[in-house]
């Protein structure tokens, strides 16, 4: 691929600037490295746990093992992974069906939850489609404060208003479609210490997308009752080509695994189909993986501030996950953004995305996509609904080498859309 001299110039200025922040990407990569490591080591991970089942799944050691790993790497008591769960999506409609009854209150306090969300919980979609609300669960939200922070005043309000019903304290910890910083792990700890002290029977859920490994603790380590994700972003790796994982309390974990099989069997069974390998592979590469998707993110940010356009996080500040957004500012400038990352993709370079209705979001949404697993934002990806400010959410990366050249890609085609 050939580029304009100004975005090489401004690619090695960037690297320059940004090599004290790369060295502390690069030491917390080490020290969650050393973590599922020594978790690997503890558990005597050999080459019989990658052995395949079939049928029930009973006594399928390589599966039992790896939720063991899991809890330990995620600091919590229990957890359920499994490539039968198709989604993220999926599996946070195990964790709140898993928990909530009807009667309940599901209490979400980082604003709306992400767009595919909205169905599940009953805010759109048909009535009788299977929703939480037909189910007879209500939904409330609190709305961040303008800094970005929990409002903890009303956040009280509404625990003390409800009196007891609100069985579930739900945060979303990346900034999914919204524009608003993503939630620290520190700052998870002190919303849950808050709402423990005023509704100890409130389960503290958290979707933790895209925040896997970026820092050295994970929510669960801080108190929350569940965290839950997808293997085909952060914690898979690159490697995992599905899959998703729920990790937490023995009791939260228990109550989503009834769902995600029956009651009475829960995370007993289940065949893995010779699908151990490649998530237990994914595990190990995953702090390393990250790091390379948030070098490139603080490169993104560079560049394109540098460009003259919004973005966030800023190019120097702290990151709690891998997202990185650009406002683009139009829709042609959107398209050209996630067109640019397309081309500098490794599969389908050649493909030019356009906006389509995808399911589950309200909006058309433009996606460039051209990654070894089909959906895998850990992978270079980028993606926007089409809505006004035209924001770009740019993420993954297996490798920095890799998201450097569709950075510049996607920065020379803005270029070329301004000329």
């Amino acid at each position: 691929m050939q580029f304009s001299e100004r975005i090489l110039k401004l690619a090695a200025e960037a690297e320059a600037a940004l090599a004290p922040r790369f060295a502390e990407v690069d030491r917390i990569a080490f020290e969650n490295t050393q973590t599922v490591m020594d978790a690997f080591r503890e558990h005597r991970v050999a080459a019989t746990n990658f052995d395949s089942t079939s049928g029930y799944g009973y006594d399928d050691r390589g599966r039992e093992v790896l939720d063991e790993i899991w809890a330990e790497v995620m600091g919590a008591e229990s957890a359920i992974v499994r490539q039968q769960i198709v989604n993220g999506t999926q599996a946070l409609t195990i964790g709140l069906f898993g928990i909530l009854r009807p009667g309940d209150i599901m209490l979400s306090v980082a604003g709306k939850p992400y767009d595919t969300l909205e169905e599940v919980i009953g805010l759109c979609g048909n009535p009788g489609d299977g929703s939480l609300r037909d189910f007879g669960v209500d939904y409330d939200q609190v709305e961040l404060t303008a800094d970005g922070k929990f409002d903890f005043a009303t956040i009280e309000e509404k625990l003390r208003t409800y009196a007891g019903r609100v069985k579930m304290v739900f945060v979303q910890r990346s900034k999914g479609y919204l524009n608003r910083k993503t939630l620290s792990v520190a700052e998870i700890g002190e919303l849950v210490t808050f709402v423990k002290g005023i509704s100890p029977d409130s389960y503290v859920v958290v979707d933790n997308c895209y925040g896997e490994f970026v820092e050295t603790s994970e929510p669960t380590a801080v108190g929350a009752d569940l965290i839950i994700g997808s293997l085909i972003k952060n914690p898979g790796g690159g490697m995992a080509e599905t899959g998703g994982y729920l990790a937490g309390t023995k009791r939260a974990v228990e109550l989503a695994s009834y769902r995600l099989t029956s009651v009475g069997c829960g995370g007993e069974v289940g065949a893995t189909m010779g699908q151990n390998k490649p998530m237990y592979k994914g595990l190990f590469y995953a702090p390393h993986t990250v790091a390379q998707a948030i070098k490139t993110a603080h490169l993104a940010a560079y560049i394109f501030e540098k460009l003259g356009y919004p973005v966030e996080p800023s190019w120097n500040e702290e990151r709690h996950d891998i997202i990185q957004t650009v406002i683009t500012g139009s829709p042609e400038a959107l398209c050209a953004f996630c067109r640019g990352i397309q081309s500098g993709s490794p599969v389908d370079s050649h493909v030019t995305p356009e906006p389509w209705a995808m399911p589950g979001y309200t909006d058309p949404v433009i996606m460039a996509a051209g990654a070894f697993t089909q959906g895998s934002s850990i992978e270079l990806s980028a993606d926007g609904p089409l809505r006004p400010p035209y924001t770009a959410y740019f993420q993954g990366g297996l490798t920095y080498e890799s998201g450097r050249i569709a950075i510049m890609a996607a920065a020379d085609a803005m270029a070329k859309l301004e000329k």
